[in-house]
């Protein structure tokens, strides 16, 4: 599916916002994508989900890990049309842990993959969790990279579809500097 086709998804989901946004990465930008709006349908997550699997048909995945709280859908469905297991990580005092009696086992091949790509932190929080159980990440699937391949990690990246979109640091927002009201749209604390 071509990259067009991934952002008229979030488009008619009304999920590209515009305005002043803190993100969860403490940085301000003025596009916000609110993947929650593209998640309530499931014809759009059984769609994108399928296009991430093909992805990667080839890599003989044995489970496909996303963090919470969008990450579980997609490890769902992605692992659903791998036909492999699905499992989270969720934050623990401040780390992403597996809880629920989920493990993974050594050498086992993993897939993580998550919604929205900004700066990585929580697709890095899940590489540094399944690295603790030498498991082997065979890749890294995400439905959006908004950092438009800024963003590296040590495994392979593949979005569905890739942006560039504006961040600033608060202290060099022009946002702020206009008076522009500040919109906290995300989860992370």
């Amino acid at each position: 599916m071509e990259q067009k086709k991934i952002l008229d998804i979030f488009k008619k989901s009304k999920a590209l916002l515009k305005g002043h946004f803190l993100l969860s990465s403490g940085l301000h930008s003025d596009i916000y994508f609110e993947k929650f709006q593209v998640l309530q349908y499931p014809q759009y997550v059984e769609l994108l989900c399928k296009e991430l699997a093909k992805l990667f048909w080839k890599e003989k995945v044995q489970v496909v890990v996303g963090p919470t709280t969008g990450g579980i859908i997609i490890a769902y469905e992605v692992a659903k049309n791998l036909k492999v297991r699905s499992i989270f990580a969720e934050m623990e005092e401040g780390v992403r842990v597996f809880k629920r009696g989920f493990d993974l086992k050594e050498g086992e091949r993993v897939l993580i993959v998550d919604d929205i790509l900004t700066t990585g932190k929580s697709v890095q929080e899940v590489i540094d969790l399944v690295n603790k159980y030498n498991a082997k990440i065979v890749g890294l699937g995400v439905l959006l990279d908004r950092s438009g391949g800024k963003v590296q990690f040590a495994y392979p990246l593949k979005p569905l579809a890739s942006v560039v979109a504006k961040t600033y640091k608060p202290e060099e927002c022009p946002l702020c500097k206009n008076g522009e009201a500040l919109i906290k749209p995300g989860s992370r604390k």
